[in-house]
């Protein structure tokens, strides 16, 4: 289940929020000459990505004057939407293979490598079970709970890592709880009912958890591929494809990749995101 965050909630994606314009100049050499201030740009992405795209949407804003109507919201609903009719301008979506089935169905123009996910354990402040690795969540009489109830990929991606390390008949006995939310399992980790879980970086970077959980990091190789790639792409329906390319670009640069690396991501532009780049195939055919 995803959180509802500031001014939209991820399930209800078509109930959009659109952020205040800020009265600037354009800055010079982001747009072309004839681009008016005050146009507006919509622009949907999966709902674990809007932490980072309403800081990097507020920071285009004030560059640019222009407007951006922003979602967020559960990927596989957003891209069922688009697949059948519904239109946007921007999109950034989760797993690689629906940016390729919008190119492939005429509707997005392009897709680029945004960012990448990882997988992390968390365990209460002290760590008191001393959990070292994952497969410390196997060991007898140690207190797991795991989201194994959320939505996709969240509670699949969480089992796909306890099977590829042999342990998941063990832990499951260990689960004293199996969440379908992960917003909502963060403070049972960070009170101490449960002491230890498997999440995405990105959860222990939130306004509220940051700070409140010990993070240990899990061995890449034991990442389902599926989940961790993320792609924005310029859609078919977009009414200024200059002003959309200029937003592509700038969420793609050194600047709002920073973002979303602070959020928790790793961005498509460092050294081991052009790594996963080759790794996964993230590129447009």
């Amino acid at each position: 289940m995803e959180k509802k965050t500031g001014e939209m909630g991820r399930r209800t994606f078509l109930k959009t929020a659109v952020a205040s314009t800020v009265a600037a100049t354009l800055a010079p050499n982001l747009l072309h000459a004839g681009q008016r201030q005050g146009d507006s740009l919509q622009v949907w992405s999966c709902g674990g990505l809007s932490e980072a795209f309403n800081i990097a949407n507020r920071n285009y804003e004030k560059k640019t004057g222009i407007k951006i109507s922003y979602t967020g919201a559960f990927a596989a609903a957003l891209g069922k939407s688009l697949l059948g009719g519904a239109v946007t301008e921007v999109f950034a979506g989760r797993v690689l293979k629906l940016a390729k089935t919008l190119r492939e169905k005429d509707k997005m123009v392009y897709f680029r490598p945004l960012c990448f996910t990882e997988y992390v354990l968390i365990t209460p402040k002290g760590n008191p079970a001393n959990i070292k690795s994952v497969e410390d969540l196997a060991r007898p009489g140690v207190p797991v709970i795991l989201p194994l109830g959320a939505s996709p990929p969240g509670g699949d991606a969480v089992m796909a890592i306890l099977k590829k390390a042999g342990i998941e008949k063990a832990v499951l006995k260990n689960a004293i709880e199996k969440e379908t939310c992960v917003i909502k399992m963060m403070p049972e980790i960070i009170k101490g009912k449960g002491y230890a879980s498997i999440v995405e970086r990105r959860l222990t970077r939130m306004a509220g958890f940051e700070g409140k959980v010990e993070v240990i990091p899990i061995p890449e190789n034991l990442f389902p591929p599926g989940p961790l790639t993320f792609t924005i792409g310029v859609m078919k329906h977009a009414k200024n494809r200059t002003l959309a390319d200029n937003y592509v670009n700038f969420i793609c640069s050194d600047e709002a990749q920073a973002i979303f690396e602070k959020q928790g991501f790793i961005p498509a532009v460092s050294e081991k995101g052009r790594a996963l780049i080759e790794k996964l195939g993230v590129k447009d055919a």
